[in-house]
């Protein structure tokens, strides 16, 4: 078995992007998207110190002209005039129950791409190493529609940005439990940004797309890399189908910039999905996307949020570990939860909070150069993975 080490400290300015306004994302008090999970987060990383080595950048609004680099004219119109009225718009899958209409919800959104082209701003103008926007990483907007909670598809505005800009090569790494299929969609048959999503199998779960064989489009075949897990996978499981594919295909691929989307709703405790990986699980994930960063892109990395649904448990601790990675200066797993912040939670929530920053897992997995078992449905699928996509770039599929 490999286990996974503890991340070493790193050297640069590292920032989040964040003011409270981009809680006006608000879908209401009965969605489980609830703006609250963000609020605590930053208070948990504040009372841990984490934020002593962040440097917080106010989020700008996103442009017209940013929006239009990845969504249809129509579609914007489609979203500012249901903000004013109230009413659906089905066609632009505004007002669904995933997807409820709110007042300003256009600003709320455009707010939003802003913060997210701002954390791909502080990275490629070398202003930041690392740069994060937690609120971000709503990967499943389409260019003209909403879906997945997600009305602006503000991770694909950032890549686009820095494609803008002069930017070669992007690597985009999505561990979700949903398949980041927007973010897929909108670089399809773009050779220069690599997709790569770990997530419960469409089979079972939103948005139903997400397999191995979704390769790319016939001008960029082998950029889309889905890899679709078995429900209850676990820590060593998600760990060892990362390893099989993630790190080979980031280091063939060679990107300027790694950018990250780190939903934390593959938790055992999420009520939204089927996974069950632990916030030490999830923790080595996000170091061993910090570490390649730092192998393969000289350190430049852009990290979103995304999905979370236990909002009290499992969401703040996840993320001020992120945090704390971003800011080069990792949280021990063993720290106990300050006290402050569980008292404002049992305030605020009337919940009890978690005793500590870990779950007591060690996040430890079996190498895929170990040999791997075909009479498993986890490692079918990593094999389905790597035979679809290892040969388009040079690589062996096998172990």
């Amino acid at each position: 078995m490999t286990t996974t080490t503890g991340p070493n400290t790193c050297q640069g300015h590292s920032t989040v992007v964040f003011d409270e306004s981009l809680a006006d994302y608000d879908f209401g008090p009965t969605h489980p998207m609830a703006p609250i999970r963000v609020d605590l987060t930053m208070r948990l990383a504040d009372e841990l110190g984490v934020l002593d080595h962040l440097k917080v950048v106010e989020a700008p609004m996103g442009t017209p002209e940013q929006l239009l680099t990845v969504h249809d004219e129509s579609y914007i119109e489609a979203v500012i005039r249901a903000g004013r009225s109230g009413d659906p718009d089905l066609v632009h899958g505004l007002g669904t129950e995933d997807d409820p209409v709110f007042p300003h919800i256009h600003d709320a959104s455009a707010h939003i791409v802003g913060a997210s082209i701002e954390a791909c701003r502080q990275v490629y103008s070398g202003e930041s190493l690392h740069s994060a926007n937690i609120m971000g990483g709503l990967h499943h907007a389409m260019r003209g529609r909403a879906a997945g909670f997600c009305i602006y598809n503000d991770v694909a505005a950032g890549i686009q940005w820095l494609l803008d800009q002069g930017v070669k090569k992007v690597a985009y790494v999505d561990v979700d439990v949903h398949h980041g299929d927007g973010v897929e969609r909108a670089f399809w048959n773009d050779p220069r940004v690599l997709t790569i999503s770990l997530h419960e199998t469409g089979q079972l779960l939103f948005p139903g797309t997400g397999f191995a064989e979704e390769v790319g489009g016939p001008d960029a075949e082998g950029s889309a890399v889905n890899v679709a897990l078995p429900p209850g996978t676990a820590d060593h499981g998600w760990l060892r189908a990362f390893h099989a594919v993630v790190p080979d295909l980031i280091r063939e691929f060679q990107p300027e910039i790694l950018v990250t989307q780190q939903g934390c709703d593959s938790h055992t405790d999420d009520p939204l999905a089927d996974l069950a990986l632990s916030v030490d699980g999830q923790r080595a994930a996000y170091a061993a996307l910090h570490e390649l960063a730092h192998e393969v892109c000289a350190g430049k990395w852009v990290a979103f949020g995304g999905g979370g649904y236990a909002v009290v448990d499992v969401v703040p601790r996840a993320w001020t570990h992120l945090l704390a990675l971003v800011s080069g200066n990792p949280l021990e797993p063993t720290l106990d939860v300050p006290g402050g912040w569980r008292e404002h939670v049992q305030t605020r929530l009337g919940r009890v909070a978690p005793l500590r920053m870990t779950d007591g897992r060690e996040p430890a997995y079996r190498d895929w150069g170990s040999g791997y078992d075909p009479g498993t449905w986890l490692d079918r699928q990593v094999h389905a993975t790597r035979t679809a996509v290892f040969p388009l770039h040079g690589l062996d599929p096998m172990p």
